[in-house]
């Protein structure tokens, strides 16, 4: 039984979890540890792995491998892991 989650409501809420999620982590390291050090690594680490994140959905999806679509990081790990062949 497929059990995605579907609703347009549901996925913005998902969404805007992640984003307070987010914040809230970031907010407490740089009320743990302020300065501007921690605060530069926080944001490279967020936009390297934003950047990941781009590189292992759209890049390879648009451009290495167009006949294969991802269903999440474990996926992706799997595909790497096991090679291009399917």
């Amino acid at each position: 039984m497929n059990r995605d989650l579907v609703s347009p409501i549901a996925l913005y809420a998902k969404g805007a979890l992640f984003v307070l999620l987010g914040a809230l982590a970031g907010g407490l390291l740089l009320a743990r540890a302020p300065s501007w050090t921690t605060a530069g690594l926080l944001a490279v680490c967020v936009w390297a792995c934003c950047r990941a994140y781009y590189f292992a959905f759209y890049v390879v999806e648009r451009y290495v491998d167009p006949n294969h679509r991802f269903a999440g990081l474990w996926d992706f790990a799997g595909y790497l892991l096991r090679g291009r062949r399917r």
